[in-house]
């Protein structure tokens, strides 16, 4: 047959004007490159050269991080960090992480380019020693854009003050994944890097561990240096700086969803709910908290409020006419993702019902102060250890 089909991608042009139309698989070549103007240099990394360029098309400038180790000779050995770290900044997308734009990737050559958004503002250090009053809000965004790179399975590896940038516009953005690590099976938080620390190591390095657990750790030593440094006494989060500071793992918070968690909960009687509002939560907090006797202790929760929220409303128009929930799993799951057990039996339906009235007519966030408190209540039940031999799935 000659109409095209099965050919070789290489032996068509889907791209000539008035040619047939390209199918799955075919290479798309593009009319042209795109330039951009010089501005200034930016920095030189161990793995990289940072330039900033302006578009002029568009009129927005960008910051293009350019393949180019110290070493030559390991030119072809640390190439695929370079690429680790493109396709790890494309799985991210947060107002408080760098965004990335477009690559160049050449393996021939062993080159590359990253396009990137260009924060104009300082590290997090020189921002707080002018800006002394914006600490708690710096410290909430730092933590929220951490919690994302968790969220994503991402260990940043290199948390120091220039690598947390806050721009003009006060928003704090986490930058250059050099060193960062995609978290696919727990042989990856075996550490693998080794730094010049600016401070005194976690116990976690004895064990040739870095996990999520370290990076809250340097987190915290991070604002804890620039508190002291700066004598930021209007910093309200002191006792949960201290559980992330702590040295033994076994001390400290374990991650930053934890910490979120907890800061969300400390804001519910600072934002202002009614007595409606606040009788309905705990109407249903505390049903929820009956049915559950016991979480096991690797299981999370469902961390996307908009999907948790989802599958609640989901589930309460397969019961709605009932007065009790015929089994609480359908409601538990909604936020528990994991193993658990619990009783079948005593969740209300009117419950379910006061809840997603208040969480659907909710802010963003007090959604996020709702779910915080529902997370902090869930946290103090009773956690076990599930047998390899335990058949009960709950």
């Amino acid at each position: 047959m000659d109409d095209g089909r099965g050919q070789d991608a290489k032996s068509r042009n889907p791209t000539t004007t008035g040619g047939a139309a390209p199918e799955q698989g075919d290479i798309l070549p593009f009319i042209r490159r795109r330039d951009y103007v010089f501005v200034r240099e930016l920095g030189q990394g161990a793995c990289g050269r940072t330039v900033l360029l302006r578009d002029d098309l568009i009129n927005e400038q960008f910051v293009c991080k350019k393949y180019s180790p110290y070493d030559e000779n390991r030119r072809p050995d640390l190439y695929q960090n370079f690429v680790r770290e493109v396709k790890m900044l494309h799985r991210l997308y947060h107002e408080n992480v760098v965004r990335v734009f477009n690559y160049y990737l050449y393996p021939d050559r062993f080159s590359g380019y990253i396009l990137m958004e260009f924060i104009n503002g300082s590290d997090v250090e020189g921002y707080l020693a002018t800006n002394p009053e914006r600490v708690n809000e710096v410290f909430l965004q730092a933590v929220a854009g951490f919690g994302h790179l968790e969220a994503n399975g991402i260990l940043h590896r290199d948390i120091r003050p220039q690598n947390v940038l806050v721009g003009a516009d006060d928003v704090v953005k986490i930058i250059d994944f050099g060193f960062g690590k995609a978290i696919e099976k727990p042989e990856d938080f075996e550490k693998s890097v080794s730094l010049n620390w600016w401070c005194d190591p976690p116990v976690d390095f004895s064990s040739d561990v870095y996990n999520f657990s370290t990076e809250v750790y340097f987190v915290g030593k991070l604002f804890e240096r620039i508190i002291r440094d700066n004598g930021l006494g209007q910093f309200k989060y002191t006792a949960m700086l201290e559980r992330m500071c702590q040295r033994d793992l076994a001390d400290r918070v374990a991650t930053f969803s934890e910490i979120q968690r907890h800061l969300e909960s400390d804001r519910f009687f600072e934002i202002a709910f009614t007595e409606d509002e606040t009788a309905s939560y705990r109407w249903f907090a505390d049903q929820l908290e009956a049915c559950l006797s016991r979480i096991e202790n690797n299981t999370k929760y469902q961390e996307d409020l908009g999907k948790a929220i989802a599958a609640v409303d989901d589930a309460y128009r397969g019961f709605m006419l009932e007065e009790f929930v015929p089994d609480s799993a359908t409601v538990i799951s909604c936020f528990v993702r994991g193993a658990y057990r619990y009783k079948k039996k005593g969740l209300q339906v009117a419950a379910v019902k006061a809840f997603l009235q208040i969480i659907k007519s909710a802010s963003p966030e007090k959604r996020r102060i709702i779910i915080a408190n529902l997370y902090t209540r869930l946290d103090a039940i009773e956690r076990y250890c599930l047998l390899p031999d335990d058949e009960i799935p709950f």
